[in-house]
């Protein structure tokens, strides 16, 4: 230890300025800590909403797929509907419970996709043969062999098509 004469003077401000300093510099650590929390508890909040969305959108997923042949069902059927009982009201009847079917699913978010005269992408189409183009250029949908369904922004069904060479 020093003697007392060679110990630097403090006097009474320059030590409350000392503490007032620390206290300021230690007041914007806790200050900046605290936004550091608030701002990962927002981004907290908003990826768990973000997470509790994707879940309650794709809850059904599984069921959906399941209800995906029926449609195909009902246009097959109505295909083969003979030409002198497309009118009859039994048909009608069964028009109207595929647009109901329809309906419902697309309240759940499931939408038909569009194929035919399309570009073949293989995130969207299954391709199962290629034929002669009939006046379509190379890599385009034909036909629509099993109908394609999209649930919001996914492919929860793609379409088999048949695509031109």
């Amino acid at each position: 230890m020093l003697p007392n004469s060679l110990q630097p003077k403090v006097t009474p401000e320059e030590s409350a300025e000392s503490t007032t300093k620390d206290d300021s510099a230690q007041a914007e650590e806790y200050l900046a800590g605290w936004q550091r929390a608030k701002a990962d508890y927002a981004n907290l909040k908003r990826e768990s909403e973000a997470k509790l969305l994707e879940l309650t959108r794709y809850a059904n997923q599984e069921l959906l797929h399941e209800l995906l042949p029926l449609v195909d069902y009902f246009k097959q059927a109505l295909r083969a509907v003979p030409a002198a009982e497309a009118s009859s009201p039994w048909v009608d009847g069964i028009r109207h419970i595929q647009t109901r079917l329809l309906e419902v699913l697309a309240y759940h978010g499931v939408k038909e996709m569009d194929t035919v005269g399309e570009k073949f992408s293989p995130e969207l189409h299954e391709a199962v043969q290629e034929v002669e183009g009939a006046g379509q250029p190379p890599g385009t949908v034909v036909e629509e062999v099993r109908t394609g369904f999209t649930l919001y922004d996914r492919v929860l069904q793609p379409a088999r098509v048949k695509v031109a060479k």
